[in-house]
């Protein structure tokens, strides 16, 4: 099996490594897809070659997913997948622009650097070469997580855009701290704004305007911010048992 992935960033790289074939890269950028190859093996091509693959996969930013599948799809003779982090348009995008062809979403649900983990993945037409892919995956320690494209990106509003902003926004509000007056949960958002602010600020952007959820996070910290102590005790309860619903959100909104 040969292997075309179009965009050369972490995830590109990540599954040009993971899936162990012939690999191509290609990008908007050539000198990243040369330093790609440089990295994982194999080789650079133009982004508008003609060549034909066994697969593509769609390693692009999540606004040019459906743009770049659909200028894609024709290059892929078996199999089409995606990397890209949602999933509802570019299944749709692949469907339309590969009907005939095996194809496959998948979510790496960490930075490369922390692989292997989690892979949430939707085989919306599977075959050998999706098996391949995916056993190539099991085989590096992943743990392939089979979900929908609807249940995916529902999640990514709660578990990436919804947490993103929370610690943006905690990062953002916080005064420094001496190091004798720090607590246990101060060093442990600390930790997190590390994590979060060291990646690549166009990638959280992109979560940001795909997904809903810093809305919520901000409803959610003016509740707090106005709530009297009882109603603060209240949300504290419905924080602890992980819910939070309109009985809870009416209370609140009373005891001001």
């Amino acid at each position: 099996m040969n292997l075309l992935v179009v965009g050369a960033g972490a995830m590109g790289r990540w599954f040009g490594e993971a899936v162990g074939c012939e690999v191509a890269f290609a990008d908007a950028d050539p000198d990243a897809a040369t330093d790609a190859a440089a990295e994982v093996g194999g080789r650079a091509v133009a982004l508008k070659t003609d060549e034909s693959f066994s697969t593509v996969c769609v390693a692009v930013p999540i606004p040019a997913a459906t743009e770049a599948i659909a200028e894609h799809a024709g290059k892929a003779e078996s199999a089409l997948v995606d990397v890209t982090g949602v999933m509802t348009d570019p299944l749709a995008a692949m469907a339309e622009h590969a009907p005939d062809r095996e194809r496959l979403s998948l979510h790496p649900l960490f930075a490369p650097a922390n692989a292997p983990g989690n892979v949430a993945t939707v085989a919306d037409a599977e075959g050998p070469t999706t098996d391949r892919l995916l056993s190539s995956l099991r085989e590096r320690g992943n743990d392939v997580v089979e979900t929908t494209p609807q249940e995916h990106d529902e999640a990514m509003s709660t578990v990436q855009a919804s947490a993103h902003a929370a610690v943006l926004a905690f990062a953002l509000a916080a005064d420094p701290v001496p190091e004798g007056l720090r607590t246990p949960v101060y060093d442990r958002f600390d930790d997190l704004v590390a994590t979060v602010t060291g990646g690549d600020p166009r990638v959280y952007a992109d979560i940001q305007a795909a997904f809903d959820g810093a809305e919520d996070v901000a409803t959610a910290a003016r509740r707090v911010a106005d709530a009297d102590p009882e109603a603060f005790e209240r949300l504290y309860e419905a924080a602890g048992d992980g819910e939070m619903d309109g009985d809870v959100a009416g209370d609140e909104g009373a005891g001001r």
